[in-house]
């Protein structure tokens, strides 16, 4: 049974008091759009209030960014670097537009990387650059640094799957088998559907001399892979 909703109740209404029609498509359509027309109206109040506030710049390149606009998006983030230069969060995103857009040059890695240390400077606790860093340095296979940066996102983030996984994938690479299980186990317990937490797991736990357990553990990979055409690869934060 469908229920007619007006946009402004869904916003006076807490969540929680939806569950009992959360299934409903009608009134699921009806939620979606309040929050938009919230999310719309608000940032439009932004712009109209402080558009030269670094939040509306942040608002900004994040659109252009969503647009596939990375020209304008990066000038906006490195005007607001320009303006203010020990703003938490900004090198970050600038760093990760530099991953992202296909056309940023060779270059474009390096220059990535030296955001999220800079970042890392500002903000020592931000998860997200201590991972991309992990996963840059795993990928020229620099296992010591990639350790320390994977450990430091789990450590800083325990919620962080994708982190643990890098962090077991890369001791597992360095067959430092048995200090692999730890992060793996919680990897498996973030993500327990993701192959590659289990082909890695069932890795160490094998090499380790823990062969019931790594036996369990393969049958899960093989089950979870005959579901599932392509391993689920590490995300990136967002």
């Amino acid at each position: 049974m469908g229920f007619a909703v007006h946009w402004q109740w869904t916003i006076a209404i807490p969540p929680w008091t939806l569950s009992g029609c959360s299934q409903d498509p009608d009134v699921l359509f009806v939620v979606v759009h309040a929050y938009s027309d919230l999310s719309t109206r608000t940032a439009q109040d932004l712009g109209r209030t402080a558009p030269q506030s670094l939040a509306a710049h942040k608002l900004n390149a994040e659109a252009l960014e969503m647009q596939g606009k990375w020209e304008p998006a990066q000038l906006e983030y490195e005007g607001m670097i320009e303006k203010e230069p020990k703003a938490r969060g900004i090198h970050f995103l600038l760093g990760r537009l530099l991953l992202s857009r296909p056309d940023a040059g060779p270059d474009a890695m390096q220059r990535a990387k030296q955001e999220f240390l800079k970042e890392i400077q500002i903000d020592p606790s931000n998860a997200g650059a201590q991972y991309i860093l992990g996963e840059l340095a795993r990928r020229d296979q620099k296992w010591d640094e990639a350790i320390s940066r994977f450990s430091q996102a789990a450590k800083l983030d325990p919620n962080f799957a994708e982190a643990h996984l890098g962090w077991g994938l890369c001791l597992v690479a360095v067959k430092r088998y048995e200090e692999a299980i730890p992060p793996l186990r919680a990897a498996e317990s973030l993500s327990p559907r993701n192959p590659t937490v289990h082909h890695a797991l069932a890795t160490a736990l094998e090499r380790s001399g823990h062969k019931s357990e790594a036996e369990k553990e393969a049958a899960i990979h093989r089950s979870l892979n005959s579901a599932t055409p392509t391993a689920s690869a590490p995300e990136r934060p967002k």
